[in-house]
């Protein structure tokens, strides 16, 4: 499968983006997916997983109840709406397709598959 992340930008602290990533090569729905971020000099991490179905998702601690992962399996997009932002969210963010339907709580992404190219996502203080 093939992924394009967008949606990236500069921002001031408190803004909202949201990210998108369109797959396409197969079918979108047979795979569960993630959003991942990488800051300068640090590790990737996982920010937020879902489903194939949309029912189950996980979010790392530190963007709870900021950041909504969601996808739209009929226009074979996945989303990431980003909330309250704040200067340490700052990084490169991927989207990437797990090896399953379910849900992949994975937080360095070795068990996912295919990887989009990166959005970066700017937050101003």
């Amino acid at each position: 499968v093939q992924l394009q992340a967008s949606g990236g930008g500069l921002v001031q602290a408190g803004d909202s983006l949201r990210l998108s990533c369109a797959a396409s090569g197969r079918t979108f729905s047979n795979n569960g997916m993630g959003w991942f971020r990488q800051a300068p000099g640090k590790e990737r991490a996982l920010v937020a997983a879902i489903n194939w179905s949309g029912t189950t998702r996980y979010y790392t601690d530190s963007v709870k109840g900021r950041f909504a992962i969601s996808r739209d399996n009929a226009k074979n997009t996945l989303y990431l709406q980003m909330n309250s932002l704040k200067p340490e969210d700052t990084a490169v963010y991927y989207c990437a397709a797990g090896p399953m339907r379910t849900i992949v709580v994975d937080l360095r992404g070795m068990k996912y598959n295919y990887w989009g190219q990166g959005t970066q996502v700017t937050v101003s203080s």
